[in-house]
C-alpha cells in the first residue's frame, strides 16, 4: 500500500465511521418506515469491511472477513465512486461538503487499495 501520512490515516477512518454512523441512523428510519433496506445493509457491511481493512493494514488489527467478503465488499465500495463522484462535481468549491466527500473518496480509494493488498497476498 502507498505511504499514507497520519493525517491522511485518521481523517479515513474518521470519515468512514461517519459514514458508518449516518447508514446506521439511515438503517433505523428506515426500518421504522418498513422501506426496503437491503441495499442499504450491504452498503453497511462493505463500510465495516472497508473500515477493518484500513486498522487492519495501519494498525495491525485483526479480521475476521473471508475472501468472499472482502470480494463482495470491494465490489460495493466500488460502486458507490460513480454517485459520490457526481455530487462532488456538483458541490461548491471550498464548500465543507466538497472537502467532506473528498476525504470520503480518499477513504474508499485507500480501503479498496488495502483489500487488494490483502486478496493478493
Amino acid at each position: 500500500m502507498e505511504t499514507v501520512s497520519n493525517v491522511d490515516k485518521l481523517e479515513s477512518i474518521k470519515s468512514f465511521q461517519s459514514t458508518i454512523s449516518k447508514s446506521e441512523n439511515a438503517l433505523a428510519q428506515m426500518t421504522q418506515k418498513g422501506t426496503n433496506t437491503t441495499l442499504l445493509k450491504k452498503r453497511l457491511k462493505a463500510l465495516y469491511i472497508g473500515l477493518a481493512m484500513l486498522e487492519n493494514v495501519w494498525n495491525q488489527r485483526p479480521h475476521h472477513y473471508t475472501q468472499e467478503d472482502l470480494a463482495e465488499a470491494r465490489n460495493v465500495l466500488t460502486g458507490l465512486f460513480p454517485s459520490i463522484e457526481n455530487i462532488y462535481t456538483k458541490s461548491k468549491a471550498g464548500s465543507p461538503q466538497k472537502t467532506l466527500l473528498e476525504r470520503r473518496i480518499k477513504a474508499l480509494e485507500l480501503a479498496v487499495q488495502a483489500i487488494d493488498d490483502l486478496s493478493n497476498e
